[in-house]
């Protein structure tokens, strides 16, 4: 029987990344699915996985720590890739989820070579009857694929996001190891890390977001947006128009290139609906959008459409939420 692997990222602090532990929750509950012997289980390579591999046991029964100093100071996917192959070892049924970003394409594209595995990407949900089953959303969000293994296993990346990350109905065990040997594959170093100054909390844990678009003007249009955002106790997102016109950082972009995030209540300003930035948004819980186009592909998928100046519908918001805080 398949076991089903994770591996982990982690974050600057040591915590578990929000994307593997939704990563662990589909492992979980496909090898539910799969009966038998299935097997779920995690890995985390770090310089100090403990923090981490204790944050996925929540998730899964099995997690495997690998300690390796060299990853203070290198690139983490490549170590990630190394040391998680020798983990899971030649074992062909074995299915291998990582988040879709941008280290776990890395480790993805690492462990295929090393270990001439299949792999789909940009996954959005999978599924277990007798095989693997892979959803698969593509052109820009236009067709919805299905698609499969040749060989027993392979290895998935999974969209952020795409599934609600639910603890286990028991804590699991943390195995711990040190890293065995020099990695076969060249270390690369890490010469100098570059932390955006004045960057918000990351959009993709927000449980509202208030997004603004080309609708917004300029630069000191996004002063309201950031205004509501605020009062809302929320985060700020952009379409790519504004980001591409220098309004705001690319940290906080949403869409096909940008972030995918899943809020409760997600606030359009400004924002016609292309499909580039719907697919990065379709998830939210409620989409109410402020623009002054009816027939903007927005009002195809919002829940409720406000016909009016993002402006002046903005700054009566902005009265209503103060005079409800006051």
């Amino acid at each position: 029987m398949p076991a089903f692997w994770v591996i982990a990222e982690h974050n600057a602090d040591g915590s578990l990344a929000r994307i593997s532990a939704e990563a662990a929750t589909l492992a979980r509950s496909l090898a539910a699915a799969a009966g038998g012997d299935s097997e779920a289980a995690g890995i985390v390579v770090a310089a100090d996985p403990g923090h981490a591999a204790e944050q996925l046991a929540v998730y899964l029964p099995r997690v495997v720590a690998v300690a390796d100093a060299a990853a203070a100071g290198h690139a983490w996917a490549v170590l990630a890739a190394e040391r998680a192959a020798a983990v899971i070892g030649d074992a062909p049924d074995a299915v291998i989820i990582l988040g879709a970003g941008p280290d776990g394409r890395d480790v993805a594209g690492m462990l295929a070579a090393l270990g001439g595995r299949g792999v789909l990407v940009n996954a959005t949900g999978a599924a277990w009857d007798g095989r693997l089953t892979v959803e698969m959303s593509v052109f820009g969000g236009k067709l919805i694929t299905t698609s499969g293994f040749t060989a027993a296993g392979g290895i998935v990346t999974l969209r952020p996001n795409t599934v609600t990350a639910e603890v286990g109905p028991a804590a699991g065990t943390v195995e711990r190891r040190s890293a065995a040997g020099e990695p076969s594959i060249p270390l690369v170093a890490v010469l100098d890390q570059v932390a955006e100054v004045g960057a918000a909390a990351p959009i993709e844990e927000a449980r509202i977001i208030v997004s603004g678009g080309r609708g917004v003007g300029s630069p000191e249009g996004f002063d309201l947006v950031r205004e509501i955002a605020a009062e809302l106790g929320g985060a700020v997102g952009a379409t790519r128009a504004a980001v591409d016109s220098g309004w705001v950082p690319y940290s906080q972009q949403i869409g096909q290139t940008g972030k995918i995030v899943k809020p409760q209540l997600y606030l359009a300003l400004g924002i016609s609906g292309a499909i580039q930035h719907k697919v990065g948004m379709q998830t939210a819980e409620t989409i109410v959008a402020v623009n002054r186009d009816p027939d903007s592909p927005i009002a195809e998928f919002a829940d409720l459409l406000v016909v009016g100046d993002l402006f002046e519908v903005g700054r009566a918001m902005l009265v209503a939420l103060r005079a409800r805080s006051g």
